[in-house]
């Protein structure tokens, strides 16, 4: 834990300052349009006053619940306010707050990504999960980088992904970065895109001499640009910004790490086989280099595992495991390949040396139920039958509420044309398809949310 962390904490717990991200909204602006469809339809029925009544909750009340929805970080515990959830803890009795200290896992994922020009816009979900409760936020919310700031650095990384080390090493303003590029004066990304594909991979060879004083620092500076254009999605100027670091200083394997996920990032987004190759390269070349550092193999290992090159990462973990007697990480990523690999066995095994070592109480709480669920589902043949049906069944309401979105906004059309042309028969025959479609959707929504947990590992099952 970092003395700025610690530090930071401090600070919140004695001002009373605290940092607040308002949650994701689309549960409530699913709420909103259907509440806004139905009171369309009710307005078309002649049934003015239900009808005013439901306008006025969709647009007064869902927008004020949404806005007072938030996850709050008090310097000791991350809190979830607003009236529906305060409500729904009172209700079931769960808790609405989760202490640092029994935070579980921090996990981040991509879950949208838009080419702006030469540039990315990804939108990051990272989510915390403690004593049975899970707080989501996303990067698109205002206050996402002050709470990743704020929270991040005060927990043990083992309790983090990948992406959540990356973000919490990385993550910067928009502004903050702005003005560093304008300080080094950067070509813009459009300018840099035509010097991409004659990136070579760098070796020693072209920097014999060790860096002096003021190389290494310019080195420094470039790279911790170059990491934060990468996670901010401005990825050829994150290239030039690594290909210029690596002229004043030899490149250790942190950097061909950090440069071979920045190409590989690229090189998805813009379809460039030939730049992924260069990346996975980079890739071995940084696993060469890395000897016998088991934080950097580790990491090494965990990318290996985003590349989908699961032969390389199980090499990678199981090397620092026999060689170097470290690895709680790579145990958990021996463990995410043989899931992979549906070798439910090696999952709990890995599991269960991890606990042996985990260093928080809440990591070794969060493997107990990770073997005791892994456990029921390879010793409980019924138990693994209900979880495969309940993951069937979540994928098909995926694919049934997409499904009924499209034909939701097919029949719009039909009720607009019958409205306008006076074909109340035209007309009739979209609010039907509309709504029986807007139905299935909200139906597949709830579902969706009451099976998105997994069965008990405890629940017991009637014979018959």
């Amino acid at each position: 834990m970092s003395g700025n962390a610690i530090t930071g904490n401090k600070l919140n717990q004695i001002t009373g300052e605290s940092t607040a991200v308002r949650v994701a909204g689309f549960n409530y602006l699913a709420a909103l349009f259907t509440g806004s469809f139905f009171a369309a339809f009710l307005l078309y029925l002649e049934l003015f006053v239900p009808a005013t009544f439901l306008l006025a909750f969709s647009w007064l009340v869902i927008p004020f619940l949404a806005i007072t929805d938030k996850i709050v970080f008090d310097g000791k515990r991350l809190i979830r306010t607003g009236l529906l959830p305060g409500i729904w803890a009172f209700w079931t009795g769960r808790r609405d707050r989760i202490k640092l200290t029994d935070i579980e896992s921090v996990s981040t994922e991509v879950i949208r990504a838009i080419r702006r020009g030469s540039n990315v816009r990804y939108t990051y979900r990272t989510s915390f999960v403690g004593k049975e409760r899970e707080f989501s936020i996303l990067s698109s919310r205002q206050q996402y980088i002050p709470m990743i700031r704020a929270v991040l650095p005060g927990l043990d990384p083992d309790l983090m992904d990948h992406r959540s080390l990356d973000l919490r090493e990385n993550l910067a303003d928009d502004r903050e970065i702005a003005a560093k590029i304008l300080a080094i004066e950067f070509p813009p990304s459009d300018v840099l895109e035509s010097e991409i594909e004659r990136i070579r991979i760098p070796s020693f060879s072209e920097n014999k001499e060790a860096a002096g004083v003021s190389e290494a620092e310019k080195a420094a500076v470039l790279l911790r640009l170059a990491n934060q254009l990468r996670v901010s999605g401005r990825l050829p100027q994150a290239i030039e910004a690594f290909r210029r670091a690596v002229r004043f200083t030899p490149p250790d394997a942190k950097v061909l790490l950090d440069f071979a996920l920045c190409l590989r990032s690229y090189a998805l987004i813009r379809g460039r086989a030939s730049i992924e190759r260069r990346a996975k390269a980079m890739m071995r070349l940084a696993e060469r280099r890395a000897a016998n550092d088991a934080e950097i193999l580790t990491r090494i290992g965990e990318c290996y595992f985003l590349f989908d090159d699961w032969r390389r990462a199980t090499a990678v973990f199981k090397k620092t495991v026999a060689e170097m007697r470290s690895g709680f990480r790579s145990l958990l990523g021996l463990a995410e390949v043989a899931l992979h690999e549906g070798k439910i066995a090696h999952v709990i095994h890995n599991f269960s040396a991890a606990q042996e070592i985990a260093a928080t109480p809440s990591l070794r709480n969060w493997l107990r139920k990770e073997i005791e669920y892994f456990s029921r589902l390879h010793n409980d043949d019924e138990y693994m039958e209900l979880e495969v049906s309940r993951i069937t069944l979540l994928e098909r309401l995926s694919g049934a509420k997409q499904l009924a979105l499209k034909i939701v906004a097919a029949g719009i059309p039909l009720i607009c044309g019958g409205l306008l042309t006076g074909d109340f028969t035209l007309a009739n025959i979209g609010w039907a398809v509309s709504l029986s479609a807007l139905s299935v959707w909200v139906f597949a929504l709830v579902s969706s949310n009451m099976l998105a947990q997994r069965i008990p590992s405890d629940a017991a099952f009637d014979e018959h």
